[in-house]
């Protein structure tokens, strides 16, 4: 059940330029599962609406959530998070969205799909979502490949990602890793995936379902799902603020219109046309 709660601020550090991480105490962590978000608030009057930040982490303890987020510019929304200190109070609204659903992802076993080559995805600030999916798979026996894109060396979240998988980087500049985008990672991995989560720049995620289509045209089902990274206003479904087109009718539109908000932000990338 979505809530509105005042949380409290455990840390926050900037990891490289723009890339802020933060620790909050929230009863709300119990909740959190990988792919989901909240909506955090600013006490700027002028900005009513909260900012939706994607949930990096939740505590081993699920009694506080981690947020890694990058600030969009100056006085924007989260720009005025960055400030936050230990100590201060900040009003929340979530668990919000609906994130990698491993029922639907692998089946009512896990244990079945122990020998699958499992990969997640991640670019930019696409990363940070992958860190709790990699360690709720952990949790489950199962040790994906991470394979995340960085523009440059400037790279957050590389040290986390180790503990829960095999993490490979591509970089655009080929200052780390392989030079290019995560693709150009999948394409020379010894084993292709049979199961991709994924959580980046639109163009990317477009990538991987042309991929996954492909592959699947060869005789090689690949399952692809994917968190569309969008503008939201209200995070609740009520201002259909944030939608893509799918296959299937919307009850609340009437329409091939889905709400990422509420609906994702994760798909099974058949469903959606991107």
């Amino acid at each position: 059940m979505k809530q509105k709660v005042k949380a409290t601020v455990v840390s926050q550090k900037e990891l490289v330029k723009g890339i802020f991480d933060l620790w909050i105490k929230t009863d709300l962590a119990k909740e959190a599962h990988c792919g989901q978000f909240i909506g955090v608030y600013t006490k700027d009057s002028s900005k009513l609406l909260p900012r939706p930040i994607s949930i990096c982490e939740v505590s081993d303890d699920f009694d506080a959530l981690r947020l890694v987020y990058r600030v969009t510019a100056e006085n924007s929304g989260t720009d005025l998070i960055s400030k936050l200190n230990a100590g201060d109070e900040v009003e929340i609204i979530g668990i919000l969205g609906n994130g990698y659903i491993f029922t639907d992802i692998f089946g009512e076993s896990l244990e079945k799909s122990m020998d699958s080559n499992v990969v997640l995805l991640g670019g930019g600030i696409g990363i940070p979502p992958m860190l709790q999916a990699a360690k709720e798979l952990s949790a489950h026996g199962i040790k994906p490949t991470v394979i995340v894109g960085y523009r440059d060396s400037n790279m957050f979240l590389n040290q986390d990602l180790t503990r829960y998988g095999t993490l490979l980087i591509a970089s655009e500049d080929g200052s780390v890793g392989t030079k290019g985008n995560v693709m150009n990672v999948v394409d020379k991995l010894d084993k292709k995936p049979d199961i991709i989560m994924a959580c980046g720049p639109m163009p990317m995620l477009r990538a991987i379902k042309n991929y996954a289509e492909a592959e699947c045209e060869k005789g090689h089902e690949v399952s692809a799902f994917i968190s569309l990274e969008e503008r939201m206003a209200c995070g609740v479904g009520a201002c259909l603020g944030c939608v893509a087109k799918t296959k299937n009718v919307d009850e609340h539109s009437h329409v091939n219109n889905t709400r990422i908000c509420t609906d994702g932000p994760v798909f099974d990338a058949k469903e959606v046309e991107i």
